[in-house]
């Protein structure tokens, strides 16, 4: 049994639903959440940028002696996830690659949405994942950058979430998807808000499900998961900028106390 903990990084609020994801998955497991808040969000920012902060969060980690380290957000997934992988020696896995898996299975007309960040849908990583398990899959693309603050100001249920959604999504559904891919670990907390604009048939695909499996099978195969919760799982949240803001949201979202988020100064990681 290996009681190190697993490491989990965002910009912000969203990986917040991929924790909620391995939380369900992963019981047992005591778990190392790092949100950028003071540099959120990631879409906008360089590929050299999102590196920098990518390795700063994985320093940061791996000074909590992690295990493994999931990349909770598409951006720095589409980034930095192989500069990382090759930079570390632990497992790290990304976002990117179980969305792509879930919207290729689920997809009956073979057109899927697929929505993200600007960095997420201009480095065109969901179309490359997808295309390699159907080539026939034609992929809609379209950048919703507003959705990360509606999400970190804790508007995700509100009228200006409804509508900045409306505006989004109509020309996805012009092209008659059946599937969107939320393409960005903030978006699943926008759920009940996009699922209004977009109507019962479409399904939206959340990669954080699929990611969280793929975390258990490569604990698994590595003979490192903590299996007897002989005490319960410890969870410890950090961020980089108002930590009472991110617990008052997080908790919202994740239905459990988070009462000792404390800030860290991540640049000297």
């Amino acid at each position: 049994m290996d009681n190190r903990p697993i490491g989990v990084f965002d910009s912000g609020l969203g990986g917040l639903t991929v924790l909620k994801e391995i939380i369900k998955v992963l019981p047992n497991e005591n778990i190392v959440y790092f949100g950028d808040t003071a540099r959120v969000p990631y879409g906008p920012r360089s590929k050299e940028a999102i590196i920098k902060y990518t390795f700063q969060a994985i320093n940061f980690l791996m000074s909590k002696n992690v295990k493994a380290i999931v990349i909770a957000c598409n951006t720095a997934t589409a980034r930095s996830l192989k500069e990382a992988q090759s930079q570390y020696n632990i497992p790290i896995i990304g976002v990117i690659e179980a969305g792509a898996r879930t919207a290729a299975y689920s997809t009956k007309n073979k057109i899927v949405g697929v929505i993200g960040t600007e960095g997420t849908i201009s480095s065109k990583s969901y179309n490359v994942e997808i295309e390699k398990l159907d080539k026939d899959i034609k992929i809609v693309s379209k950048a919703c950058p507003l959705f990360v603050p509606i999400t970190e100001e804790g508007w995700a249920n509100t009228e200006v979430a409804y509508l900045t959604a409306k505006e989004y999504l109509k020309e996805l559904l012009d092209q008659e998807i059946d599937s969107l891919v939320l393409g960005c670990t903030h978006y699943p907390i926008l759920k009940r808000t996009i699922g209004k604009v977009v109507g019962e048939e479409i399904k939206l695909v959340n990669p954080a499900k699929e990611t969280a499996k793929d975390l258990y099978d490569i604990l698994e195969k590595q003979d490192i998961l903590r299996t007897v919760n002989k005490n319960n799982p410890i969870y410890e949240y950090y961020v980089s900028d108002i930590p009472e803001k991110f617990a008052s949201i997080g908790q919202q979202f994740l239905k459990r106390d988070m009462d000792d988020v404390k800030r860290i100064e991540i640049q000297k990681y």
